[in-house]
């Protein structure tokens, strides 16, 4: 299983997968375990605050890098803006500078999305900092092939990554119980649908029933 130390990136399968709610639910659980931990939001375009939700949710301070006002991916949204594009090389360096036990990195959309100058991803930063990945799948159909190329995507350049499912169903159904026996890689929790809609003392206090770092979380059912 991954390990929570330094820097660790929370990528997904595509965008909308519940990776904002994944990482105020992991900081939260790392805070309530003695740890201190930072977030940082690589971009963030459109209207969405995904850092101040990060930091109502958990509590954690949480920061993006870059805004931007097209909700596109980052290198387009920058590109229609105007604004400067982010130096994968200064993020790096900001990340590293970081005084928190733990920084959660949260990404834009998928892992392969361009981020920056010279059309950086996340994957590239995870390689950049040695970090390891938080990967956020989605629970129904389709997410077994989304989280097989990522997974693999992650492993060709040698980034250890483990997989939390974003949002599971009030009612699931069949293709998400199958999912569940044939989801790839390590298991590391699961979110409930509807989570960021609890009062942020219960969001935090339940957090620790929907991880487990050594990787023997109880599968939803």
């Amino acid at each position: 299983m991954i390990a929570f130390e330094g820097p660790v990136l929370v990528t997904g399968t595509d965008t909308g997968v519940g990776k904002t709610v994944v990482t105020a639910a992991l900081a939260a659980f790392l805070m309530r375990q003695g740890r201190s931990v930072e977030v940082v939001k690589l971009a963030q375009t459109g209207d969405d605050d995904d850092a101040a939700e990060v930091t109502r949710l958990s509590g954690a301070p949480a920061r993006a890098l870059a805004a931007y006002p097209d909700p596109l991916a980052p290198f387009s949204a920058a590109r229609r803006s105007g604004l400067p594009l982010l130096a994968l090389a200064d993020v790096a360096e900001t990340i590293l500078d970081a005084k928190a036990e733990v920084v959660l990195l949260e990404g834009a959309g998928g892992l392969l999305v361009q981020l920056g100058q010279g059309g950086w991803t996340a994957r590239d930063l995870a390689v950049e900092l040695g970090c390891p990945a938080v990967v956020v799948a989605r629970a129904g159909l389709g997410t077994l092939n989304h989280t097989a190329l990522t997974l693999e995507a992650l492993s060709r350049r040698g980034v250890d990554a483990a997989v939390v499912l974003g949002a599971w169903p009030y009612r699931p159904g069949l293709a998400e119980h199958e999912n569940l026996k044939d989801l790839p890689g390590p298991r590391l929790g699961w979110i409930p649908d509807g989570a960021a809609a609890l009062p942020p003392e219960v969001f935090r206090l339940s957090a620790a029933e929907w991880f487990d770092l050594e990787g023997r979380i109880d599968d939803p059912e």
